[in-house]
């Protein structure tokens, strides 16, 4: 359950830092240096892109969106 709630939390923490960025689409997408992403949400980001609730998504040249 302490798990879950950490994960869910830095989840939610890149959604919000992707849509400050303007990052909605895969023509908008950005880098996560672009995103100010930090060291813990970094580590974490691969595992969200596709395969946590798969709202976050990466492109070929690791650019991410939305």
């Amino acid at each position: 359950m302490v798990m879950y709630d950490v994960q869910f939390g830095i989840h939610q923490r890149l959604v919000r830092k992707f849509e400050k960025a303007g990052a909605t689409s895969e023509e908008k997408a950005v880098t996560f240096d672009e995103a100010k992403l930090d060291l813990q949400e970094q580590y974490w980001l691969d595992y969200f892109a596709g395969a946590f609730l798969g709202k976050i998504k990466k492109t070929r040249d690791q650019r991410y969106y939305l």
